[in-house]
């Protein structure tokens, strides 16, 4: 999916592909935690509350983490661009269970799909803060 939402964002010109479903998207990158490169992913955040990002590491409700998530738990440090905007450091965290008990439920009360995920999974379904 996410080559499929970088050539809508290339075929635009960065005018198109910035938001779906109702959520902005935004690029990731971490740091590999095996090669030490960069690693860009396009992810969609459903609540943004003050400067902090909520994602979701849902990897369509996979038994498995997203690659991602697995880079940032072993380098917090990563890079957060929204449409087109410069890049900006930022430091990921995994949400404690009392953050992922409040957000959770905010989470799925405006984008379904991720509940859908869950279903689909032994694992729960990790949410991620991305701070300042």
């Amino acid at each position: 999916m996410n080559t499929v939402h970088r050539a809508i964002l290339k075929i635009s010109g960065g005018k198109a592909g910035w938001h779906v479903s109702n959520m902005p998207v935004l690029q990731l990158t971490t740091i590999g935690r095996q090669s030490g490169q960069p690693r860009s992913v396009m992810l969609t955040s459903p609540i943004q509350e003050g400067t902090t990002i909520v994602v979701v590491a849902s990897y369509g409700g996979d038994d498995r983490h997203p690659a991602w998530f697995l880079n940032l738990r072993d380098n917090p440090q990563v890079e957060v661009a929204f449409q087109g905007k410069p890049a900006r450091p930022m430091r990921a965290r995994e949400a404690n269970a009392e953050e992922r008990a409040r957000l959770w439920p905010l989470v799925v009360a405006k984008h379904q799909n991720y509940a859908g995920y869950q279903t689909k999974t032994e694992r729960e379904i990790p949410l991620v803060l991305l701070e300042d």
